[in-house]
């Protein structure tokens, strides 16, 4: 389809809270168009996940997909390419974990964010029908991250301590890459 602008901080829609996706809107061929676009935009961008806020669509829709295997972060469950439509998080375990975030939608920078360590989510597929699965650890913190931006939140608005917010080349000569997510 087409690869959209991932609009950057700054921009109103990234802090509005997207609107419901309604019935007729699931089964609708301007959404299929829609997630069509958002899955070449990621796959352009190099990221693993995004949310229709960060092309300017204020929907609660998001798309995420991770590699499994070996990373940076430790041997990772893969997640294929999925739809989430209208997703919650039930929080599991609110024992918090830190990693080190970016954003399409804030580029150039890097920050350590303490999340939940283990989350529910529900969501609805294409077929309207319900869904749910458990995450933990790093998809955990993924999760929570896309779907921030469902309800207008930025990972930098969860950032604790403002000295762990760097930009990616002085986070590369001084941070701890290890710990890194896009």
């Amino acid at each position: 389809m087409a690869i959209r602008e991932i609009v950057r901080m700054g921009h109103p829609t990234l802090r509005q809270r997207a609107r419901e996706v309604t019935a007729d809107e699931i089964a609708s061929p301007a959404l299929r168009d829609l997630i069509d676009d958002m899955v070449d935009t990621l796959a352009a961008s190099g990221g693993i996940g995004l949310a229709a806020p960060q092309i300017a669509e204020s929907l609660r829709l998001a798309i995420i997909r991770i590699p499994g295997g070996p990373s940076r972060y430790g041997e990772i469950e893969e997640v294929p390419l999925t739809i989430y439509v209208n997703p919650t998080i039930e929080i599991r375990d609110a024992e918090e974990q830190g990693f080190w975030e970016g954003c399409l939608s804030v580029p150039g920078l890097r920050g350590y964010v303490q999340r939940p360590r283990g989350i529910r989510v529900r969501w609805q597929d294409l077929d309207g029908q319900p869904r749910s699965a458990d995450y933990e650890g790093f998809l955990a913190t993924v999760f929570q991250h896309e779907f921030d931006h469902l309800d207008g939140h930025l990972y930098i608005d969860r950032i604790k301590d403002s000295t762990q917010l760097m930009f990616e080349e002085e986070f590369a000569r001084y941070g701890n890459p290890a710990e890194a997510i896009d």
